[in-house]
């Protein structure tokens, strides 16, 4: 998938509007003496632009237009460093309402629907994100926020919810708390819309089989307008992504070159028609492919697969370097495993130790199973892990993102 000509026309007005304001990107391109692209390869020889200099572009840098255009500001959500600040224009807003609007529809959601929304509200994306989508497509809102379980699960079943937007960890939290209840008969959701963070095969399953509902992968990050830039179908073969808004990219995250349609590497994103913060080739460290081909729902949208992980979130362990994505595959083949796990990293008596955390039921040999989930890590990943096996509902639960790999060898 490479970039077309309208994409390059509109790639030609951002330089434009970049080089005027000469922000942090638009100082890099009058230094270089780019004025604009004319081709595909002229696009992909523009240098990329990564998180590092948004952070130094604190605490207005990113801004691209007069500070009277800008109506709203965002942050990342991260906890290190200095934040991000991305400005909005009030036409910025707009368009996001409308790819979130595209999102909700794409999930078969209607103005007839009631949507509850969990996740934050504030300088996070999230929250308003999904209630101005949801506004913009006449639907009811329910703007909870976060945390509260109580409060959650009594407006859940008073104003009979059906639609729940949540991170997967949050999804989990509240699935489990109604089927401990034993009030899935109260509850009127039938579709959930999830992001903010990677969630596990197994972990769909489990929301599924206690919620019932349909579940969609939704995509977004702040820097990027927030969530909202692709969704996906009900037929669940990857997220759409709207081209006609962003222009999305898969390089090796080593070189930085293209990879080809089909192979994983790292997201690199262009928005075409943002006024606030434009961002060319904006390195996400985020894992994914652009799936070759046309969906079987027949929409022309392109679409990248459920991200894999991220290119920075790589644990090192004795030499040995590996994802926690490669660790939620290799617990998938264990069916008598729950969702949840965790990885603690330890250096204990002059060496590094990890402990894998797994939940399982009392149906099981807690040893047995352990032994077994070594071996195959072993095998799979090239050492032995501590495997301490816990029953379900030990290990905790978030109502934000899980975290599920805990270093100490640093503290």
């Amino acid at each position: 998938m490479r970039i077309n000509e309208t994409q390059l026309q509109q790639v030609n007005r951002q330089i434009q509007r970049l080089r005027e304001s000469n922000n942090f990107y638009g100082a890099r391109l009058n230094q270089a003496g780019i004025t604009g692209v004319d081709s595909a390869e002229a696009f992909e020889a523009l240098p990329f632009s990564n998180k590092q200099e948004l952070r130094d572009a604190y605490p207005l840098g990113l801004m691209a237009v007069p500070e009277e255009e800008i109506v709203r500001i965002h942050s990342s959500s991260g906890t290190t460093g200095k934040p991000v600040i991305v400005p909005y224009t009030a036409k910025d807003v707009d368009d996001w309402g409308e790819m979130f609007r595209r999102c909700y529809e794409f999930a078969g959601i209607t103005d007839r629907d009631r949507i509850q929304i969990t996740p934050g509200y504030g300088l996070w994306t999230a929250g308003i994100g999904f209630q101005n989508g949801a506004e913009k497509l006449g639907a009811m809102v329910i703007p909870m926020g976060p945390g509260n379980t109580e409060k959650q699960l009594r407006f859940m079943i008073d104003m009979k919810s059906t639609v729940l937007t949540a991170t997967s960890s949050y999804a989990l939290l509240l699935a489990e708390e109604i089927q401990k209840r034993g009030i899935q008969d109260q509850i009127c959701l039938k579709k959930g819309v999830i992001g903010s963070e990677r969630w596990s095969e197994k972990m769909r399953r489990k929301i599924t089989d206690i919620l019932g509902i349909e579940l969609y992968d939704i995509y977004g990050l702040t820097e990027i307008y927030g969530p909202g830039i692709g969704i996906s179908c009900r037929y669940d073969q990857g997220m759409h992504i709207w081209d006609d808004y962003i222009y999305l990219e898969i390089i090796d995250p080593v070189t930085g070159e293209n990879v080809p349609d089909g192979e994983f590497g790292e997201i690199v994103i262009t928005t075409l028609v943002k006024e606030g913060a434009p961002l060319i080739r904006y390195r996400t460290h985020d894992i994914s492919r652009i799936i070759p081909g046309e969906c079987p729902c027949g929409s022309r949208y392109p679409r990248i697969d459920v991200i894999q992980g991220r290119s920075d979130d790589m644990v090192k362990f004795r030499g040995v370097n590996f994802f926690p994505s490669q660790v939620e595959e290799l617990l998938g083949k264990f069916p008598e495993v729950a969702s949840e796990y965790q990885i603690r990293l330890s250096h204990l008596e002059g060496k590094d130790t990890l402990r894998l955390y797994v939940e399982t039921d009392g149906t099981v040999n807690f040893a047995s199973l352990a032994d077994r989930i070594a071996a195959k890590f072993k095998s799979a990943i090239g050492f032995t892990p501590l495997v301490k096996v816990v029953e379900n509902g030990v290990l905790p639960r978030s109502e934000k993102k899980a975290k599920r790999v805990i270093d100490e060898r640093y503290d």
